[in-house]
């Protein structure tokens, strides 16, 4: 048997999420479906994060194991020619036994975009959220952000209907920046509560259009009341970035092929 690694992308704007699950197409079946017609058997796919519905992936991980001749690096070629154009393999590598898309992942990396213009724009309209009200102030957002890193027990962001057994994680980094009328928020952590990041998203942009102070957006989440973490939001702004392992595995992408900038006039 042979383990063997992906480097996926893919539109989410039409799967029901990662997950398999029934009644529902999912990125995770279409893959699962294309690599059983490679190997004439059934094949367990396990990737480093789960995105929601609705949301995309720049850099989603995933591993398998095979019983198949085909050299690792093939993979990439032979599922594309196989996956809807929603769906791309950027490279495949064969990896140690041991390693394990989820587990050997150090940390994940969400990007969420804001169209904060007050026009939406087509092109970028099945990425990103055309928040237009008000100018956000992505400082205020920012500063507001910046008692979450480290580890804290974010159950206030956590949708119900998740099966973990406590809501404690580590944020590693956050950064929001502002480029003309997008506004980039980007959080870093060790793993992702179920609807976390569009949750706190939801709250800082009230933050950001000056409806909750930032104080308020710390007491909801250090105190726990979840009841007060209403707004949401919408998924098709968050995208996968990509996972971070101790060892690089993929040896032909970079930082730019995992998110490109957007080269739209007026957004560069």
């Amino acid at each position: 048997m042979k383990r063997v690694a992906l480097l996926v992308q893919y539109d989410g704007s039409h799967y029901s999420g990662w997950q398999k699950q029934k009644n529902a197409t999912t990125v995770q079946e279409i893959l699962e479906v294309a690599l059983f017609k490679i190997t004439n058997h059934a094949v367990k796919t396990f990737a480093a994060g789960r995105t929601d519905a609705g949301v995309h992936a720049s850099g989603q991980v995933v591993h398998f194991d095979v019983d198949c001749f085909f050299p690792g690096n093939s993979y990439s070629d032979v599922l594309n020619s196989l996956l809807p154009s929603s769906i791309r393999i950027l490279e495949s590598v064969e990896v140690k036994d041991s390693w394990h898309a989820c587990y050997s992942a150090v940390y994940r990396h969400y990007r969420y975009v804001i169209n904060n213009s007050k026009f939406s724009n087509l092109f970028i309209s099945k990425w990103s959220w055309h928040r237009y009200q008000k100018v956000l102030d992505e400082v205020l957002m920012l500063n507001a952000s910046r008692k979450m890193i480290g580890e804290h027990d974010f159950f206030a962001f956590q949708k119900s209907g998740s099966n973990r057994t406590n809501s404690i994680t580590t944020i590693k980094n956050i950064d929001i920046k502002r480029v003309e009328d997008l506004i980039f928020v980007d959080i870093k952590a060790t793993g992702f509560l179920y609807g976390m990041v569009r949750l706190i998203i939801g709250q800082l942009v009230l933050v950001g259009e000056n409806k909750i102070s930032p104080e308020i957006f710390t007491d909801r989440w250090v105190k726990k009341k979840k009841n007060d973490v209403k707004e949401s939001a919408p998924a098709k702004g968050l995208c996968f970035v990509n996972a971070v392992y101790q060892e690089n595995v993929f040896k032909n992408i970079n930082n730019n092929d995992f998110f490109p900038v957007f080269l739209i006039k007026g957004f560069s």
